[in-house]
């Protein structure tokens, strides 16, 4: 699938702020820092569209961006970043939540984890709720640059033996820097959903 347009539409704290037009969405989530906007702007060859910044847990609230005019990528806050209150930390957890709960429109969730590190307590927690909730989710190792072909096997070890992901689940590793492989990921995160939109309605 090729993107061909991406702008930002809104963001959302609350349920009556989010769209309310019906198209799909396929949500990113991960830690603080794990390099989700940096992602969200590979894949989308926008440059600045995703704010990128270098202070862990800057992003607070829910950014919608319409894609193709046809569905949104949902950019959702990250979690578990150390230096901020217990309460902010809630209530960040509460804002995703609140989102995950009963969201129609949701297809997808693609799960960001640091290849470098062995999944949090809280990469677990987040993996295990999306599956409670009953969305697909599909899991990123980010940075993937950083290590070499031997380490990167070991990476996936770990990774698939943390969050206990079946032989039938993909591992996608992927580096912002160098963007090798970033066709198929695009391909593999939202060909089937947006095509299968697509033909029932037609």
């Amino acid at each position: 699938m090729k993107i061909k347009t991406s702008e930002f539409i809104t963001s959302a704290v609350r349920r009556e702020q989010y769209p309310t037009d019906e198209r799909i969405e396929v949500a990113f989530v991960g830690r603080s820092n794990v390099g989700k906007s940096s992602i969200i702007n590979s894949i989308t060859n926008r440059r600045g569209l995703a704010k990128v910044s270098q202070t862990p847990g800057k992003t607070r609230l829910i950014n919608f961006f319409l894609i193709n005019n046809d569905f949104y990528l949902v950019d959702l806050p990250g979690y578990g970043y150390a230096k901020v209150s217990k309460k902010e930390k809630a209530s960040w957890g509460q804002i995703i939540e609140t989102y995950l709960n009963s969201r129609l429109q949701l297809k997808r969730v693609v799960l960001l984890v640091d290849c470098r590190h062995k999944p949090t307590g809280d990469d677990i927690m987040m993996y295990d709720w999306i599956k409670h909730y009953g969305y697909d989710v599909v899991v990123i190792a980010t940075k993937s640059d950083k290590l070499s072909n031997n380490d990167l096997k070991k990476s996936e070890k770990v990774i698939r033996d943390t969050l206990k992901l079946k032989a039938d689940e993909k591992l996608y590793y992927f580096s912002s820097l160098n963007k090798k492989g970033r066709d198929e990921l695009v391909d593999s995160i939202f060909d089937d959903i947006v095509l299968s939109e697509v033909s029932e309605e037609k």
